[in-house]
């Protein structure tokens, strides 16, 4: 599936709840945001529906997130159900952990094909200082435990200024001794996030080069997403940049974003994209939905325009939208 500009559209993230347990300072206000109601919520069998449909298409890589999807009670069977879609090659997960310790067993056994865990520190009271009130230990736990299962874990942090421009090095040397890819995700302008600075990606290159000696290019791509890795000398695992900002990578997009409401998302910062709630709920068949997604990949646009620009810029906040 090519959109508009040739880009071939083959990575769809689906967020299954606007809900979160967490209320991150770059995320949303401390008092979090209106939830979406139950029935608003696309049901289990609609989400695969559009999946199947989409699939058809020529995704091929599916990511489950939220809000903080393992605050669904069936979020488990659905992923297990998002492998047998046929097409799918990948079903990989983001969540903040907390939820997960217990349930490491059933992830594996599901075939999980990554798992993205966001840690933005390690010191405690940074954490809950971010996160407003998170407990950085079950995070580790969690990730202890799916390194131990041998499921492939991602860390991803994303650097404030005044908020933890000094977890990057600590962050990092977890990577050393262990085949864990560690992300650092430059802060971008949406939400809650556009009263907040970021960290600029120089000045953390500098930090880790200071910190580890030169960053190697790792020649190896980690999933499907616009990471540049790198692998200092010595190291088992990699640490990724992402400068959404600074490097725009608009050109090599291959992703788009269904929330959990039903709104295809065709870009980050643009909010426009068809409402596929309303078509299934009003009785459009898989032809009329595979029509409406092709018109919609066709119109997805050319860059984020985060400097401004959009004409349709984004306005709900990182957990209505899916991440």
């Amino acid at each position: 599936m090519l959109d508009g500009f040739g880009r071939e559209i083959d990575y769809l993230r689906v967020s299954v709840t606007d809900r979160c347990d967490l209320r991150c300072v770059y995320c949303m206000p401390e008092r979090g945001v209106p939830s979406v109601s139950h029935e608003a919520i696309l049901r289990c069998e609609e989400l695969l529906r559009l999946v199947r449909v989409m699939a058809r298409l020529g995704v091929r890589h599916v990511r489950v997130t939220g809000g903080e999807p393992m605050l669904r009670r069936d979020c488990l069977s659905f992923v297990r159900a998002l492998g047998q879609v046929a097409g799918v090659e990948s079903v990989s997960m983001t969540s903040n952990g907390l939820l997960l310790s217990d349930r490491l067993d059933a992830l594996r056994e599901l075939g999980l094909s990554s798992l993205n865990l966001s840690l933005d520190t390690l010191d405690p009271a940074a954490y809950a200082r971010i996160t407003r009130g998170g407990d950085v230990r079950r995070v580790l736990r969690t990730l202890d435990g799916a390194l131990d299962l041998g499921i492939p874990v991602k860390l991803n942090a994303v650097p404030v200024r005044g908020f933890n421009e000094d977890a990057v090095v600590p962050l990092a040397e977890l990577a050393r001794e262990r085949p864990l890819r560690v992300r650092f995700i430059e802060l971008m302008p949406i939400g809650a996030a556009k009263a907040l600075r970021s960290v600029p990606q120089a000045e953390l290159t500098a930090a880790l080069e200071a910190a580890f000696g030169p960053m190697i290019p790792d020649p190896v791509q980690y999933g499907h997403g616009p990471a540049r890795y790198w692998k200092p000398e010595g190291f088992t695992g990699s640490i990724g940049l992402i400068g959404a900002v600074s490097r725009e990578f608009c050109e090599s997009c291959n992703r788009v974003r269904l929330t959990a409401d039903g709104r295809l998302k065709l870009c980050l910062n643009h909010s426009s994209g068809p409402d596929l709630r309303a078509r299934l709920r009003g009785g459009a068949d898989d032809a009329a939905l595979e029509a409406a997604i092709r018109a919609a990949v066709a119109e997805k646009p050319e860059r984020h325009c985060f400097s401004g620009g959009a004409a349709d810029p984004e306005g709900r906040s990182m957990n209505e939208i899916g991440g």
